[in-house]
């Protein structure tokens, strides 16, 4: 049985490594690109960040209320039906395993240049990349409070690092920064409100990944209250950091630098550092991978656990060790879809477009649970904990915001949304067959 371990400010660095991966450094680029504009760009920015509000306040009421092992599947199965639950968690548990390890081997390849001659070069990089799974694997199988101390180290650095980046923002800029007609030129078949949609997209993109903190439903201590503290306080840090550091990559290489460039974290911490602003952005880059692979090892388990719990999974993948709290089973498999996927990885990209429209209609399923929950205790509604306010004006705000993103990402990309809708789909059947199975 699962026993309570983690603590508000636990969850706040879990929060924060769930949301920065590799994301704030290099769709600022992209979404510059499809802006156009610094006012479409800013104002993109800005109204994810205030949708994600509005979606952390929403979790934070739906956290402080139900505290489950894999809340992020248990949730939905609930509300609606266990089918639906199975065809958005099983889309987003197959994703995740080949996506982790892209992860690790971009960080592999910013640290390959520091590593031994033996190292370099393509072999060096997936074996930096293994190495490093490898090791978040014994540090998590340690037990869950081993993996939260690695998790508040990595991530108090990863802050610690993009702050320092932020300096940009009070910095004079070495140069004059290029104006954005050159950028903006390029948009004009597309409407203001066209070229924010699009914004949008990348966004969302950079701004998700904290409603995975539901899987710690039954790992958290004093939940009703810790529960919010804890998601709140990450996501407006995340807010503070992104915004900071969005500005201070426009103030120092201005719109169109910012627009044309690929490495756009490198080129801040040259503006700011010179040529040893490469190594700093290196390490940073790495810190952050490192913060967000051990925060996946550390969720996407319970997720296996609350599978198991429904009978979809063998009772194996419940299995938790009393000691650690680890499901060392689960997290054996997990770590093994992972190094599997190196082999498959050419396709990361492209991974990461079918299932952008499913994420966004998974984070909204999720969210829409609280309207299903109080439906159901109204005038029975016992919870003293936290309440969104204004309700539920704020949660259909994050929902419909969600639906627009999912529509948005099949109308501009519609191939890899159709095939990421295919796998949704295709888990209708397969529901059933291992249900059957097991």
């Amino acid at each position: 049985m699962i026993q309570p371990k983690l603590s508000a400010f636990d969850l706040t660095m879990i929060v924060v490594s769930l949301v920065i991966g590799i994301g704030i450094f290099r769709t600022p680029a992209i979404v510059a690109q499809s802006a156009g504009s610094p006012a479409v760009f800013f104002a993109a920015w800005i109204a994810g960040g205030l949708v994600s509000l509005c979606g952390a306040l929403t979790f934070a009421e739906i956290g402080s209320r139900y505290h489950v092992a894999g809340g992020f599947y248990k949730l939905i199965s609930d509300a609606f039906h266990p089918v639906f639950a199975f065809m958005l968690n099983w889309v987003i548990v197959l994703t995740y395993g080949a996506g982790n390890v892209g992860v690790a081997l971009i960080g592999a390849e910013y640290i390959n240049p520091f590593l031994p001659d033996a190292l370099r070069g393509p072999v060096g990089v997936q074996a930096t990349a293994i190495g490093t799974v490898l090791l978040f694997y014994v540090i998590n199988l340690l037990g869950i409070r081993s993996g939260a101390r690695t998790q508040n180290l990595l991530s108090g650095l990863k802050v610690v690092l993009m702050g320092v980046l932020c300096l940009g923002i009070v910095v004079p800029p070495a140069f004059m920064p290029a104006s954005a007609a050159a950028v903006g030129a390029g948009k004009s078949d597309l409407t203001v409100v066209g070229t924010f949609g699009v914004s949008l997209i990348a966004v969302f993109y950079t701004y998700g990944g904290y409603q995975q903190v539901l899987n710690f439903g039954a790992d958290i201590r004093n939940p009703a209250r810790n529960a919010p503290k804890g998601i709140i306080a990450g996501i407006l840090l995340i807010m503070a950091l992104y915004l900071g550091l969005n500005y201070a990559y426009y103030r120092q290489l201005g719109f169109e630098g910012l627009a044309g460039s690929k490495l756009i974290a490198a080129d801040l911490a040259r503006a700011l550092f010179g040529e040893g602003g490469f190594t700093f952005f290196s390490l940073a880059i790495f810190i952050s991978v490192l913060g967000y692979l051990n925060a996946s090892l550390l969720s996407l388990p319970r997720v296996y656990y609350a599978m198991a719990e429904d009978g979809i999974l063998p009772p194996i993948f419940k299995r938790v060790n009393s000691r650690t709290q680890t499901q060392e089973f689960a997290l054996t498999f997990l770590v093994a879809i992972m190094l599997l996927s190196l082999f498959f990885l050419g396709t990361f990209e492209k991974i990461v477009s079918y299932v952008m429209s499913i994420d966004s209609l998974a984070l909204a399923s999720a969210a829409a649970t609280l309207f299903i929950f109080r439906r159901r205790a109204k005038g029975q509604d016992t919870h003293t904990g936290y309440r969104v306010k204004p309700y539920p004006l704020l949660p259909i705000i994050f929902v419909g915001f969600l639906l627009i993103v999912s529509v948005n990402v099949i109308i501009s990309d519609p191939v890899p949304a159709a095939i990421g809708w295919g796998l949704f789909l295709s888990g209708w059947p397969l529901y059933y067959l291992l249900k059957k199975v097991f």
